[in-house]
């Protein structure tokens, strides 16, 4: 007799929830003292003055330094800060000045959401400064600002560098140290690698220290000297970090040899650590290694990055070996903004999201301003923060949208219906504001949530509305939702065909040149070769750390963009173990084991190039059987393993 069926227990798509699960990231205790500060401040001194509209101002320009302050070095800081507010500045007089004028409004805020969306794609910092453009444009065109014009953009500005004095306060006293602090973060990160070698948990690793170095090179690399002499301690750093990139190399040769023969010993990870431990207490002297006597290649390997790694740690010399970074020089300004510019303006990407953001922003404008249904700056608004093209999904931000509104509202009604208007503003705000970084760190719903009571607060002190702006409120940011979700994202097929087969096509084709590169000629055994070996692989995995980012945001899509990213996602991590598995091999020759013959060599990389043409062929991923021939027991069976199970991922059920 057939058992009675359970109950059905119907639960969203985890496509739809993803983004409510709050980050495991731990809370950044001095941004939440800052914001808290930065924010209450103004409003304070803007009552003791017999002005609360100004100190609103100065509070909202500090929000926007708030939110803009998101790199850990105080030379980006400054940078990261002091350029966005200028471009608010800029965007607040543009809506003031056609604050009230219908179908001028319209058009003005059209193009100011063009230009925007188009240098967003620029940059980090670019594209915080395309959202303050747009953000302050569309509260200038919205709220009533203090006459005459040029108020509103200075004590906007005034907030934007009030949260730049307080960043700056610790510079004299620390200086260097949050550099210091992340290249010792990524001497940790490989430790942890070295410790998860031979188990299912490398893979997680391997990426840790891949996001790790890739955050350690941008902070010291993006504002260091050009002279060595003039930043001492950067140039010592930069050794410090170059030399980690062999231990990083020979961390695959040596999980593949914990496969085989078991876990290493325990006094490689704890040498790691001792390093890191150094690279952050600025210690030099005579390094004391302790390690087992090296055997096999991967041992070899690991040992001698190892001692060369410490040596150069310990060394008191800025530089002592004339290490160069592995990147490149970053080129003169004027090339960077020539770059750019014709990055921006000869860029179909660029154009394509200038026109999407355009586009909603002009429909949200002319529903605010040309038809006589009472509507707020909340719709545009709302349209800017979901239609941020490098903020993920486009999709999952107006659902998550729609999510944190709806809790800051909550939270806002509380407020404005409680706490009389005055001076109890300021530890409301001082409360809220802290929750804007605390918050933002646990993911876009989250953040929404923390700056929604923040902004309905202060424009509540512009335009006196009390608790009847609530409902209003949450009814606009819906029609914002609505208006990013039909005219940003349905109406351009781009949202929900995937575009990630090509970029993962990019990567495999990479991932072939890198094969090539590994094993062409003697030159990279003996290092004639080996900088741009080094150079082509940190290249690669940071290009596929930015597919890997591309897959995962793809996974937050409505089918079938987040299905056919799921299905492909095996493939993804197959590219990743081919790079890891030709480092292997490289690294067992460079230290005594024999070179491949290159035919075996060339049918690897023949196998890959097939690989990467059919990813751009189709949108299915169809299984292929290969053979590829070769010693069994050479350096290369293990990444001929790993290209078979590449091309062995089929999908003819994921149609």
């Amino acid at each position: 007799m057939a058992r009675p069926a359970g109950p059905v227990r119907l639960s969203p798509p985890a496509w739809l929830t993803a983004g409510l699960k709050p980050a495991p990231t731990p809370i950044p205790w001095a941004a939440v003292l800052r914001a808290s500060v930065a924010l209450s401040a103004p409003l304070a001194v803007g009552l003791a003055v017999g002005q609360p509209a100004y100190g609103a101002l100065v509070s909202m320009g500090a929000l926007s330094g708030v939110i803009g302050d998101t790199a850990d070095a105080y030379r980006m800081r400054v940078f990261n800060i002091a350029v966005p507010q200028l471009f608010g500045a800029i965007g607040v007089t543009l809506g003031t000045l056609v604050f009230g004028q219908g179908w001028l409004a319209v058009a003005a805020l059209t193009l100011v959401a063009l230009v925007s969306g188009m240098i967003s794609s620029i940059g980090a910092v670019a594209s915080v400064s395309g959202l303050l453009l747009l953000l302050n444009a569309v509260v200038g065109a919205g709220l009533p600002m203090p006459d005459p014009w040029w108020k509103a953009p200075l004590l906007l500005t005034l907030g934007g560098l009030f949260v730049l004095v307080l960043t700056l306060l610790g510079w004299p006293l620390r200086r260097a140290a949050p550099e210091r602090s992340a290249v010792a973060a990524t001497y940790r990160a490989v430790a942890d690698l070295y410790e998860a070698t031979g188990t299912a948990s490398y893979d997680d690793k391997r990426h840790a220290v891949t996001a790790s170095l890739n955050h350690s090179y941008d902070l010291i690399l993006a504002h260091r000297a050009r002279q060595h002499g003039r930043a001492s301690a950067l140039v010592r750093l930069l050794a410090q970090l170059n030399v980690v990139i062999p231990l990083a190399e020979a961390a695959p040769a040596a999980h593949l040899r914990a496969q085989l023969y078991g876990p290493l010993s325990a006094a490689i990870p704890a040498a790691v650590r001792e390093l890191a431990d150094a690279v952050e207490e600025g210690r030099t002297g005579t390094p004391v290694l302790d390690l087992p006597t090296p055997e096999r290649p991967a041992e070899k390997a690991v040992d001698h990055a190892l001692r060369h790694a410490a040596t150069v740690v310990h060394k008191a010399e800025p530089d002592p070996y004339n290490v160069d970074d592995r990147l490149g020089r970053p080129a003169a300004l004027r090339v960077r903004v020539r770059r750019a510019t014709r990055a921006v303006l000869f860029s179909e990407a660029s154009w394509r999201y200038g026109l999407r953001l355009a586009l909603c922003i002009g429909l949200a404008q002319a529903l605010v301003s040309l038809i006589a249904v009472p509507r707020s700056y909340w719709v545009a608004l709302t349209v800017t923060f979901v239609m941020k093209p490098d903020f993920g999904s486009v999709f999952s931000r107006a659902v998550l949208r729609a999510f944190g509104t709806a809790l800051g509202l909550l939270l806002a009604a509380l407020v404005l219906a409680e706490v009389p208007r005055g001076w109890w503003d300021v530890p409301v705000m001082c409360v809220l504001a802290a929750l804007v970084p605390a918050f933002s760190a646990k993911g876009y719903a989250f953040q929404t949530a923390a700056i929604t009571p923040v902004i309905l607060l202060l424009s509540d002190t512009l335009n006196q509305e009390g608790f009847n702006l609530v409902m209003p409120r949450l009814y606009d940011s819906l029609i914002g939702c609505g208006i990013a979700l039909i005219a940003g994202y349905l109406l351009w097929p781009e949202s929900w065909h995937t575009r990630i087969g090509d970029k993962l096509a990019d990567a495999v084709a990479d991932a072939a040149a890198y094969v090539a590169c590994a094993f062409t000629g003697d030159a990279a055994a003996h290092g004639g070769d080996g900088g741009a070996r080094l150079r082509s692989r940190r290249k690669l995995y940071r290009d596929l750390s930015g597919v890997r980012s591309e897959f995962q945001r793809a996974l937050t899509e409505p089918p079938p963009t987040g299905a056919r990213a799921a299905a492909w996602w095996p493939l993804v991590v197959a590219v990743e173990r081919i790079v890891d598995a030709t480092t292997a091999a490289r690294i067992r020759v460079d230290h005594g084991a024999p070179a491949p013959d290159p035919a075996e060599v060339a049918s690897v990389e023949r196998e890959l190039r097939e690989l990467s043409a059919g990813l751009r062929e189709s949108d299915i991923l169809v299984e292929v059987r290969t053979e590829l021939p070769g010693d069994e027991n050479g350096v290369l069976e293990p990444l001929r393993q790993e290209v078979r199970a590449a091309r062995a991922i089929a999908g003819p059920d994921l149609r």
